[in-house]
């Protein structure tokens, strides 16, 4: 089996690129590469590229993410988040291959306290996530097999994170201020990729799990409680940090272009009936980050 992978150096793309492995022969590109065009920001070129390397499997996980920028370059971010995945599925439906794609908590308003299904309505409140929304309706409509990962607050030892933004502040500040009132689950690249490749496996054998699914840590938690877990796990594992007081705030207290949900729940009961997927909590993969970032 020959798997395209697009996005590879993104946090994601380097876990999948170890977690598809084994599945069969991977080639993974990103927007650079020379010898096929990989650029979701350059559609047109995207079908040769699949016509050309005929994958049985095609894993987008490339996407415009800078939230706040794409107010202001929505029809860039469109045509990476909407028009591109469109572009992907027609050609994975053309060629009969599957097509695994991401997509966010942020195709959702936030509103509320509880878990979303997947089957909750949808009502983005920026740019990006209405972006992203109408790349899910491309893939659907293209009538292509697909496996559809809505997730949230990703993170990776590679690359920057939240984490390691708090650290650093922690080491150079006494006094932190940290959003309170937006709740969600921090769900590591690495689970991610590896729910991809277990999802992906048993989809191949079993078409009827196509479809679309949730796939977020266990548990559920706060910017700021996010924030206390990491400095207090630094300062109990031997790193010194200057910082005493962590300031809860609303998401009012930080200017920012888009409007975030507040509720970034999402409930991941069809992936684990589906499937038998085990989603360990938040914790367990932000524990295991930090030791690797901080070594020990």
């Amino acid at each position: 089996m020959k798997i395209l992978l697009l996005g590879k150096n993104g946090q994601l793309g380097w876990e999948l690129q170890r977690a598809l492995a084994p599945l069969g022969e991977l080639i993974a590109l990103d927007r650079h590469a020379t010898d096929f065009a990989a650029d979701l920001a350059q559609p047109d070129s995207l079908a040769a590229t699949v016509r050309a390397l005929q994958p049985q499997v095609i894993v987008n996980a490339a996407a415009y993410t800078a939230v706040d920028k794409a107010e202001s370059e929505p029809e860039l971010a469109r045509t990476v988040n909407a028009t591109s995945p469109g572009v992907l599925a027609q050609a994975a439906a053309e060629a009969g291959a599957w097509l695994l794609h991401y997509s966010t908590d942020y195709v959702f308003d936030g509103s509320g306290t509880a878990a979303r299904s997947e089957d909750a309505a949808t009502a983005p409140l920026n740019v990006y996530g209405q972006t992203k929304l109408e790349g899910e309706a491309a893939i659907r409509a293209s009538g292509c097999r697909h496996l559809i990962l809505r997730t949230s607050w990703v993170y990776a030892a590679r690359g920057g994170n939240f984490a390691k933004t708090m650290l650093r502040l922690a080491g150079e500040r006494e006094r932190l201020t940290v959003i309170d009132d937006q709740i969600g689950a921090p769900t590591g690249a690495d689970l991610l990729a590896d729910l991809s490749a277990h999802m992906l496996r048993q989809a191949l054998q079993q078409p009827e799990c196509a479809g679309t699914y949730h796939a977020v840590a266990g548990g559920e938690t706060s910017w700021h409680a996010y924030a206390r877990h990491v400095i207090e796990w630094a300062r109990a594992h031997g790193h010194e940090l200057k910082a005493t007081d962590i300031a809860a705030v609303p998401s009012s207290a930080f200017a920012t272009a888009a409007q975030r949900p507040l509720n970034s729940r999402l409930s991941t009961a069809r992936l684990q009936q589906v499937f038998g997927l085990h989603l360990p909590h938040w914790q367990t993969g932000v524990d295991r980050m930090l030791a690797e970032v901080l070594g020990r």
